[in-house]
């Protein structure tokens, strides 16, 4: 029998269902994840939250795809025809779950260097593994209740055969880094931005760079062990891996959360103002009261929670906005607002409602929404993809949670393109700002090299 666990039977705009699919699922021994991405074919994802739940996964049960400006509620529609018909025997834990992820502006066409990613994509594992604070869980998908019971059996053989540990190596070394954005050309950028504020057409916009990176070893990039060492140095940031096999791997560890839904309790959170680290706890603390003492800094952050309240309130019977923090990383600090919601009617609620009512926050994208992408459209030189957008999972309840697709890069043949941005308000200095991004690429350019 065959056991691979390539794309084996889809769901989308024009696909047809050729029986209704069924999902079994076991309890495992741990395992370890960069293993278990090595088992199969592409694609390959891989989710994990900074509170503990982390899922790995190969092949295809079920994918999801649309384009446009309906893409939101197309995925929701094929979402609900696949779940629908989904028998699913197991604890909650193990359910199967819709990974991927959507781009940043509805116009995305799947072109260099982002031609394995749809403007929205979702696919539901052949093969998934989960692990919680309860445990950790082998399901499987297939067509029928025999091959389900049959490839969970088979599954977990070949499961209980690898490590549990993988040594997560070392970087690939960086051969070259280009910066397709001069010095010269982001303060342009930035000076136009300035005017346009000062003009009143924007209150704040987010400008990007890319840096290219080339890779020194000629052998295929393990992306899974990059991303196990971005755990050991940044805990508290989630981490995403969604591999389209020659289409690209797109992948990081961004350190905000977009929004998580449960039931009808949604909680997202504003992360906006920025400075990097001290070399000592003192010097940490200074450049952090700077940063709380700024008119910038506080302007920037305030749009963002501001704008995140507007979008919630009218889907909500309260809306709660806590104390702002600082959130450390290992090279910056941010300022952090949490924010918290009660929905108004759970009945028919979608984790993908909240995220299109979200995206792009003010942290990406800016103020107002659509002078801001006009602007990012006309002055940056690179196509966004994947960038800065919507990153996560959801379930068959509607269920779910997303982080910003921030701290990232993609992925293609020796080539790392890595992301990078930073919000642009009346006082922003392009020095400062050019200095704020190179910082940011840091996280994942220092696991390359």
């Amino acid at each position: 029998m065959d056991r691979s666990v390539g794309d084996r039977r889809t769901t989308g705009t024009t696909d047809e269902h050729p029986s209704d699919p069924v999902s079994r699922s076991c309890e495992l021994e741990d395992v370890s994840f960069g293993e278990v991405l090595d088992i199969d074919s592409t694609p390959r994802i891989q989710w994990a939250s900074p509170d503990g739940l982390e899922l790995a996964g190969c092949g295809v049960a079920g994918r999801l795809t649309a384009t446009g400006r309906d893409r939101f509620a197309r995925i929701r529609a094929h979402a609900d025809e696949y779940f629908g018909a989904l028998d699913h025997d197991g604890p909650a834990d193990s359910r199967p779950r819709a990974v991927g992820g959507l781009s940043f502006h509805d116009g995305h066409e799947p072109t260099t260097p982002w031609g394995g990613f749809e403007a929205a994509s979702f696919v539901v594992p052949r093969v998934q593994v989960t692990r919680t604070d309860a445990g950790t869980w082998l399901t499987v998908v297939a067509e029928d209740a025999e091959t389900a019971s049959d490839d969970l059996e088979y599954w977990r053989d070949r499961l209980a055969e690898l490590p549990t540990m993988r040594p997560s190596g070392t970087g690939p070394g960086v051969a070259a880094t280009h910066r397709p954005t001069t010095r010269e050309t982001w303060t342009q950028q930035v000076e136009t931005a300035l005017e346009r504020i000062e003009a009143g057409v924007l209150e704040k916009v987010v400008l990007a760079q890319t840096l290219e990176v080339d890779l020194a070893q000629a052998a295929q990039l393990d992306v899974a062990a990059i991303l196990e060492r971005l755990r050991r140095r940044y805990p508290d940031c989630y981490r995403f891996l969604v591999d389209q096999g020659e289409g690209g791997t797109f992948f990081g560890a961004p350190p905000e959360r977009l929004v998580a839904m449960d039931g009808g309790r949604v909680e997202t959170e504003a992360l906006a103002g920025s400075v990097p680290r001290g070399e000592t706890p003192e010097e940490d603390d200074d450049l952090v009261e700077r940063m709380i003492e700024s008119g910038k800094f506080q302007q920037e952050h305030g749009l963002v929670v501001e704008a995140i309240r507007d979008e919630l309130e009218p889907l909500s019977a309260s809306v709660t906005v806590g104390e702002q923090t600082v959130r450390r990383l290992a090279t910056i600090q941010h300022l952090q607002t949490p924010i918290e919601a009660t929905l108004a009617d759970t009945v028919d609620r979608h984790v993908l409602e909240i995220v299109e009512a979200l995206h792009p926050t003010p942290a990406v994208g800016g103020l107002p929404p659509e002078a801001a992408w006009e602007t990012i459209r006309e002055i940056e030189t690179f196509d966004r993809g994947w960038y800065a957008a919507p990153i996560g999972w959801f379930d068959a309840t509607g269920d779910g949670e997303f982080a910003v697709g921030l701290r990232s890069g993609l992925v293609t043949g020796q080539r790392v393109t890595l992301f990078s941005g930073n919000g642009i308000v009346a006082d922003s200095d392009p020095d400062d700002e050019w200095d704020e991004i190179q910082l940011k690429f840091r996280p994942i350019l220092d696991e390359l090299r």
